[in-house]
């Protein structure tokens, strides 16, 4: 089951002088699938906020399949691929579809969560860890122990 978050048109501002979309509008659409995602589970940005918290990113990688062109209408979905049993950390990829149903391009971003004032990587409050591991799954999901490393370099 595909879980889409964000369908849009590409801009003319998003194209590049080859004329296909640059490189780093694909980190946009993801980043704006992933917003989209969180508030669907109710982690909107004032929820986020009252706690001080927010997401960051260690590693984002991109794999470019397809061309995409101006005006193409996008569909980008969002799927869990890793987390700590909290949420703390984890890993996300998303898939950039044409309107034509090929798969355009890959995402995938490993992160968590940051308390903006101490500027120290957090742990989410149970609350937000509730809805945070309601987040869909992908069919290759891990769940990793509290303590293990996601990212070994960063963490």
């Amino acid at each position: 089951m595909m879980h889409v978050f964000y369908e849009g048109q590409v801009l003319w501002s998003q194209i590049d002088a080859n004329q296909h979309m640059r490189h780093s509008a694909y980190a946009d659409f993801a980043a704006q699938a992933r917003l989209t995602m969180l508030e669907s589970l109710g982690l909107k940005p004032a929820a986020l906020f009252k706690f001080n918290i927010g997401p960051i990113l260690f590693r984002e990688e991109l794999l470019y399949l397809r061309e995409v062109g101006i005006n193409e209408y996008l569909k980008v979905t969002s799927e869990l691929t890793r987390s700590r049993s909290g949420g703390s950390r984890w890993a996300i990829r998303h898939e950039i579809f044409r309107s034509d149903g090929i798969k355009a391009a890959i995402i995938n971003v490993d992160g968590a969560w940051i308390d903006m004032e101490k500027r120290k990587l957090a742990e989410l409050p149970e609350e937000l860890s509730t809805l945070f591991m309601m987040t869909p799954r992908s069919s290759d999901y891990i769940e990793e122990a509290a303590k293990e490393k996601i990212n070994k370099v960063n963490d």
